[in-house]
């Protein structure tokens, strides 16, 4: 355990007495679903104005476009909300990344929009948690960071993108670049409940299959049909097969098929799939394009596959452990137990790891039922992780990163 300075005690006092839960409580209250490019816009300028505080150039980036396929088969380009970015000191010795998102999983046409006390210290609401909650604790850290000396020696990129929700399709490529160079990475996932960090995760990979058939009458002549549905049911089948310890297999929804007295012709399969590794990765992308040339084969159908691994799996290597023992120190000198395990979930965590960057990507609060109704904040534990923040970047500062 490490005496903390007295300007560690300094810094982390003002990080205690930033206003997260007014901040919190603001934000929630506008419904940024990742469609809702109205909501998002409203948060992206109250983010921008509070980050504006900090030094250094604060910008809306536009995001790249989205491409999907729509249940007619067709490939679809959609808009996201613009991506907060904030830039300082970027000839300082030490570069540092930090990310979080805006968007919610809540759509504006969601009942879950209101914010509600669960219990005394306890907020129910969408995004106070994942991570509106998160992005108070960011900013606190990084004003508080800005109040002691060693703020010279360290300069620091903020991204919070639109779209992390979704998958991070219009933001991936603004991730990757802004990870260059940098000597570590923290993200503003939340933590669990009792504090618990996510280690390592599995990679993920959505993907639309689209499978053309041919019509044909049900009843007089359907051997001149091929059924498109049944291919896809088929496909459905066989990749759910894949699973195996290391591989998750997930085949969600298949649209298409039409009228009981015609062989349908159309039909998209929705499947994702979680490798644990990035051989996992490989051998479920070879395997993918396997069965697919087999259903195309076997039932006469066409199939399109449209999709990648969008998440490339996250293991944790030793720069990445150094990072998670430098955060469990910060967390001992301040009377926090820190701990971490491996977690089936996906985040921009993985995209930042893929380029080689140390990552611990639940810096957030402490709160838990995400992606629910009844997702919770712990009031209490914005104050102790903007600490826990604050004292690894000032300790990254310290030491001259890792």
């Amino acid at each position: 355990m490490t005496v903390l300075t007295q300007d560690e005690h300094a810094s982390l006092e003002h990080a205690a007495d930033a206003p997260m839960l007014a901040q919190v409580e603001q934000w929630a209250a506008i419904n940024s679903g990742t469609t809702n490019l109205a909501g998002l816009k409203q948060v992206a300028a109250l983010l921008a104005d509070r980050f504006s505080v900090l030094p250094g150039n604060v910008a809306l980036i536009d995001p790249d476009p989205v491409e999907s396929v729509d249940m007619q088969g067709h490939i679809q380009t959609s808009q996201r909300g613009q991506h907060m970015h904030l830039n300082v000191r970027p000839d300082a010795p030490i570069q540092i990344l930090l990310t979080g998102h805006m968007d919610t999983v809540f759509a504006a046409d969601h009942p879950f929009q209101r914010l509600t006390w669960r219990e005394d210290g306890v907020l129910n609401g969408p995004g106070t948690a994942d991570m509106k909650g998160g992005i108070a604790v960011m900013l606190a850290a990084l004003s508080a960071l800005e109040t002691a000396p060693q703020a010279a020696r360290i300069g620091y990129d903020v991204l919070i993108n639109s779209d992390e929700e979704t998958g991070s399709h219009a933001s991936a490529r603004i991730i990757a670049e802004l990870a260059k160079g940098k000597s570590a990475a923290l993200t503003y996932e939340p933590a669990l409940p009792d504090g618990t960090l996510a280690g390592a995760r599995p990679g993920s990979g959505n993907f639309s299959i689209t499978i053309h058939g041919k019509a044909a009458h049900a009843g007089r002549n359907p051997e001149d049909g091929r059924n498109a549905l049944l291919a896809a049911a088929d496909l459905s089948l066989q990749l759910a097969a894949l699973k195996r310890p290391g591989l998750k297999v997930n085949p969600a929804r298949i649209d298409g098929g039409g009228p009981n007295n015609i062989v349908p012709d159309l039909a998209i399969l929705r499947v994702n799939l979680r490798p644990e590794t990035p051989e996992d990765q490989l051998d479920a992308q070879e395997a993918l394009h396997r069965i697919c040339g087999q259903v195309e084969r076997d039932h006469g159908v066409l199939v399109h596959l449209h999709g990648h691994f969008n998440r490339p799996p996250k293991p944790l290597d030793a720069q990445a452990e150094k990072l998670f023992q430098l955060v469990r120190s910060c967390g001992e000198d301040l009377g926090l137990p820190i701990g971490w395990r491996a977690t089936g979930g996906v985040c921009d965590g993985n995209n930042i790891a893929a380029c080689g960057i140390p990552v611990v990507d639940t810096m957030g609060p402490r709160g838990g039922a995400i992606h629910s109704e009844n997702e919770f904040l712990i009031v209490d534990s914005l104050v102790e992780r903007a600490k826990l923040s604050a004292l690894t970047l000032l300790r990254l500062a310290e030491k001259g990163g890792l």
